[in-house]
């Protein structure tokens, strides 16, 4: 099978290797020439760009920032800043054709088809969270223009069903392999699931955001005919993709590339969607919301439907099977479409029953809604950095007669991450600064929860790496500075208690390395000196053992007495964080006898990833799962 981009034919002996430039530019039209230039030097066959309108791809409700989920807000913010013109893209691709190498383009609405086949564009590339977006994929149909689609993020049966729809209309494409996180762990990249691909379709690449050029190298000694990687000129930039992306110098990691092909390689089963994937996913993806809003009883038709991010509802292949079907709800626009919308099956809280405190996590936005169809005995307020700007009048009134508890941001404005313990002092005092802003917020919320006295604030403190894990003899050096910014911090009336964190957390869609609160010696010893209890997240310990093979159970009988309050979500692997309880590995009822031993007072929520959606019906199957064992 052939494929022709310009005189380019794609599937002969030589590989067709995109320079993908996508928002690396950062906003910059000169940086984005420069960058055009740096790719025809180094040879690329074509460089690639990125084009939205965000009133096409988002719904009004997220780009107000209307209570939205912390990875959208983050990725919206930078989407703002870094996205260039319509004009400028003009200009950009008179500047490709002056130099000799081809402009390519990732449209993400319609509109931007539209612009983009106004400048004649050879082909167009659909990104991995719109692989099912077929309204969007057939508009790219329709110019009879080859396609490149990623399938990260996608489930084989997904894959299948838009290569099917590609073939009804002879449309000539080719399917990349891809892990849509940033940098991708090299364990989840699975490369050999090429051969998988290949049995769907002739022509397979690949799209990789993994750190270094080893893997590239593998996948295209497996086949590909494709190469797609982002470059950038600076790694350590603002935004999502630099640290996936190549520089000059990643000729220096040759060698070390043997070692990352044999990670790499997978096992070539089933296609699995991974913990960051499903971040990016729910950020990027496109869901079915209502066009308007709908009573119970409505019949549901097409114009009642509409695609929008973030992937947090019903996802776009579902669409034929929605028309028809009968509201067993009240809906209002924009509200998400769920698969209980296909058969009624929507799962309600009901009374629970613990021997200790319990709660769900909730927003400022949603905590209405919440403490009108349940009495836990606390409320954990997970908050964003936009959350922290929020009038908290306008969701809270009058007194409660619960208990709170406050998740301090991970993540504040200009992407930068909280790091209590950072070497560098002026991030260090940035953390302090904005923690004291945490502290005050949460005894601002003591008027409306009269009854908790001293309420805690749970934080993951820092100590992370973006590219490999802290040498053993500097750690005390992070802790340390961890206990100087606690000195500096004004913890009247309020409790900090760090949480167990897993050795790979998940930061700006990407794996990381996490290097404090992950080994139980280091956190016993810690809170010792520090006077400090912890928030055991039993998930990310059970990852934490699973990755240095430690026995789970062990590390609980030592953490277990200094723990406050527990995050309880089950988990798989090294990296399968928040599962609900029972599709993971963890044996609750065994779990539940030691916590019941040694921290009979500790509260709990149940923490399952995104397990708010369609009313909270996670958290209502993990607390029904868990009765019987707290």
């Amino acid at each position: 099978m052939k494929l022709k981009i310009g005189d380019y034919e794609v599937g002969r002996n030589r590989v067709f290797i995109i320079a993908e430039i996508g928002n690396n530019h950062n906003g910059s039209f000169k940086r984005a020439t420069q960058m055009i230039d740096l790719a025809v030097e180094m040879g690329a066959d074509c460089v690639k760009f990125q084009m939205r309108h965000l009133d096409e791809v988002y719904r009004q409700r997220t780009l107000r920032k209307d209570g939205e989920d912390l990875g959208t807000e983050y990725v919206l913010d930078l989407l703002r800043r870094f996205e260039l013109s319509v004009d400028e893209h003009r200009k950009l691709f008179a500047y490709c054709m002056k130099k000799g190498i081809p402009y390519l383009c990732t449209p993400w609405d319609a509109r931007s088809v539209e612009a983009l086949e106004e400048l004649g564009v050879l082909a167009y590339k659909v990104a991995s969270a719109d692989l099912t977006n077929l309204p969007l994929i057939e508009r790219l149909c329709d110019t009879g223009k080859p396609l490149i689609l990623s399938t990260g993020m996608s489930l084989r049966k997904e894959v299948q069903l838009t290569v099917d729809f590609l073939n009804k209309r002879n449309t000539s494409f080719v399917l990349l392999h891809c892990n849509s996180t940033y940098p991708a762990p090299l364990h989840d990249i699975q490369l050999t699931w090429m051969r998988q691909l290949q049995g769907i379709h002739e022509l397979v690449g690949y799209s990789g955001h993994e750190r270094g050029i080893a893997v590239t190298l593998a996948a295209v000694a497996l086949g590909a005919s494709v190469v797609e990687r982002h470059f950038t000129l600076d790694r350590t930039m603002e935004g999502p993709d630099h640290a996936a992306s190549l520089d000059h110098s990643e000729f220096k990691r040759l060698i070390e590339g043997v070692r990352e092909i044999e990670q790499a390689l997978g096992d070539g089963q089933e296609r699995k969607v991974s913990q960051g994937e499903m971040i990016n996913r729910e950020n990027l993806g496109k869901s079915l919301v209502a066009a308007t809003s709908l009573s119970k009883g409505a019949v549901i038709n097409a114009e009642h439907i509409k695609v929008r991010s973030p992937g947090q509802g019903l996802s776009p292949q579902f669409y034929e099977k929605l028309l028809g079907c009968t509201l067993h709800h009240d809906i209002n626009e924009e509200d998400f479409f769920y698969l209980s919308d296909l058969n009624d099956k929507r799962i309600e809280p009901k009374k629970y029953s613990f021997q200790r405190p319990w709660g769900v996590p909730v927003r400022y936005h949603d905590f209405k809604e919440y403490q009108e169809r349940i009495q836990p005995d606390l409320f954990e307020f997970h908050l964003s950095y936009s959350d922290m700007d929020l009038d908290v009048c306008k969701y809270l009134e009058g007194t409660y007669s619960c208990d709170f508890v406050v998740h301090a941001p991970e993540l504040f404005s200009g992407s930068r991450l909280m790091d209590l313990a950072a070497l560098d002092e002026a991030y260090r005092l940035y953390s302090v600064q904005e923690t004291q802003r945490v502290i005050d917020i949460t005894r601002g919320l003591k008027r409306f929860f009269p009854r908790t006295k001293r309420p805690m604030i749970v934080a993951n403190i820092g100590g992370f790496t973006m590219d490999e894990p802290l040498p053993a003899s500097t750690i005390p050096t992070y802790y340390e500075h961890f206990a100087k910014s606690l000195t500096e911090l004004d913890l009247e009336g309020v409790e900090l208690i760090p949480q167990t964190m897993a050795p790979f957390p998940w930061h700006f869609g990407g794996q990381r390395f996490q290097n404090l609160f992950v080994k139980v010696d280091e956190i016993v010893e810690w809170c010792q000196r520090l006077n400090l209890r912890m928030c055991f997240d039993i998930s990310h310990t059970r990852l934490t053992c699973n990755h240095y093979e430690l026995d789970f159970f062990d590390f609980v009988e030592k953490i277990a007495p200094l723990s406050a309050h527990l995050h309880l979500g089950d988990s798989r692997g090294v990296n399968g964080e928040g599962l609900q309880i029972g599709e993971g590995d963890i044996d609750f009822i065994r779990l539940g006898k030691i916590l019941d031993a040694s921290c009979p007072e500790a509260s709990f929520i149940p923490e399952i990833w995104q397990g708010h959606k369609n009313g909270g019906e996670g958290f209502w199957i993990a607390l029904e799962e868990l009765e019987g064992t707290l």
